[in-house]
């Protein structure tokens, strides 16, 4: 009987529990290791910081739905990992043996490397949904006082997607709220230009998502780093093409949210740089192994992707739920062939694939593979994204609870763009 452990329970461990038992069989035994007892759905997190959604609504209990899949669940946090002795040291003492080991940590939230950012600074956050309710409780006592409003992302980030979708969210509820004529908003970003993605742009990103910011009257500023943040002020120094500061920023805020960068969890950073890049990102091959530690797989945010360009200011390359989606089938698959004693066999498709939304429309991109050079790369925007995008949450946290999860993304997201092949 293998014992495979899981350190990670959001939208890549949850999901590599279910598909590995699935491969697997119930006659092995699975173990999934959280440092939270509570499953969120991330990606709405920017409804939660404007009151669209409630904590209810996208979060649920995760142990009686593993415990009805026969899967055993530690909410303890990981504290360290020892490859060489097939060891995971939790929080509490606790020493969880395994003979294949799958991290799906997501990744740590880097505020500490700009001075003021981040929850504990002057800048709020949509990260996780404790972070989200924060933002909404302060959203609240801002709409009675508006001013100017900062959103965007700081260097090194890597997941732009939500810092654009809660400047359009943002802006929409203030039209609601009959307020939006009273809040100036700067949007400031690391890509090079608007519609970057971390990706190199996808199709015609930079036109449509330019025309986008100009028409909800938003201004911007790229090639920007963040120096630091302080009470209503934030110090941005914008760059050229070469990298060259051409202008310093002050810019007086009421409000902020800014994405900080991505690095990888203390637990898997420490093992070293077998393991883990410089930033503490989990290096995999092909198979989505680590080439030292053949019996360690990861997937998510947490492993390392080179950034698809060399940018003035260095972004990181984002890994989306159809991405993650396709790591987690290849990880099962190959943790299956392991057992058996095959070599492994399934890669992952890294396409990326996303419905962005914009408040009250909303723009799907397709970006196939994700990293440039592509076979197919196209945006297109309307009501009906929003709408897809309401509609698979609701999908996404039913088929968590279920337990079914094999291709959920590929099946609904072929559906809703009208695609009819992915590989």
């Amino acid at each position: 009987m293998a014992h495979v452990v899981i350190i990670g329970a959001s939208t890549g461990g949850l999901p590599a529990a279910y598909d590995i038992q699935q491969a697997l069989g119930k006659n092995h035994r699975i173990t999934v290791i959280s440092n939270s007892d509570t499953f969120q759905f991330v990606p709405s997190n920017p409804w939660i910081a404007v009151g669209w959604r409630r904590r209810e609504d996208t979060t649920f209990k995760l142990e009686s739905y593993l415990t009805k899949k026969k899967i055993e669940f530690i909410p303890v946090a990981a504290q360290e990992i020892k490859p060489d002795a097939n060891q995971v040291i939790l929080a509490d003492g606790q020493i969880i043996d395994y003979d294949y080991l799958v991290i799906a940590t997501g990744p740590k939230l880097a505020f500490d490397e700009v001075e003021g950012l981040g929850p504990r600074g002057h800048t709020h956050s949509i990260c996780t949904v404790d972070h989200a309710e924060k933002t909404y409780q302060d959203w609240q006592n801002f709409i009675k006082d508006p001013g100017h409003v900062v959103v965007g992302a700081v260097q090194m980030a890597s997941c732009f997607g939500p810092a654009y979708e809660f400047a359009f969210i943002m802006d929409a509820d203030l039209r609601k709220r009959k307020l939006r004529h009273k809040v100036p908003m700067t949007y400031v970003t690391s890509e090079p230009y608007i519609g970057h993605l971390g990706l190199g742009g996808v199709g015609d990103s930079r036109g449509m998502m330019e025309s986008e910011l100009r028409h909800k009257h938003i201004k911007w500023i790229t090639n920007a780093t963040v120096t630091r943040v302080q009470a209503g002020k934030m110090y941005v120094d914008e760059h050229n093409s070469e990298g060259e500061v051409v202008k310093q920023h002050e810019l007086d805020f009421k409000f902020s949210m800014m994405l900080p960068a991505f690095k990888g969890v203390d637990a898997v950073a420490k093992v070293g740089e077998d393991l883990v890049n410089p930033r503490g990102f989990i290096k995999v091959d092909q198979y989505q192994r680590n080439p030292k530690w053949q019996n360690i797989y990861a997937v998510g945010v947490c492993i390392a992707i080179p950034p698809v360009e060399a940018t003035p200011i260095p972004t990181g390359t984002p890994k989306t739920g159809y991405m993650i989606e396709s790591m987690v089938l290849a990880t099962a698959h190959n943790i299956k062939n392991a057992v058996d004693g095959l070599e492994p066999d399934q890669q992952a498709t890294w396409n990326a694939i996303c419905l962005a939304d914009m408040g009250d429309n909303g723009i799907a991109f397709v970006a196939m593979p994700q990293i440039p050079p592509r076979n197919l790369a196209w945006m297109k925007k309307g009501k009906w994204v929003h709408l897809a995008k309401v509609a698979f949450e609701k999908y996404f946290l039913k088929k968590m609870k279920k337990g079914t999860t094999e291709n959920l993304y590929e099946k609904y997201l072929l559906k809703a763009l009208g695609i009819t092949k992915l590989r």
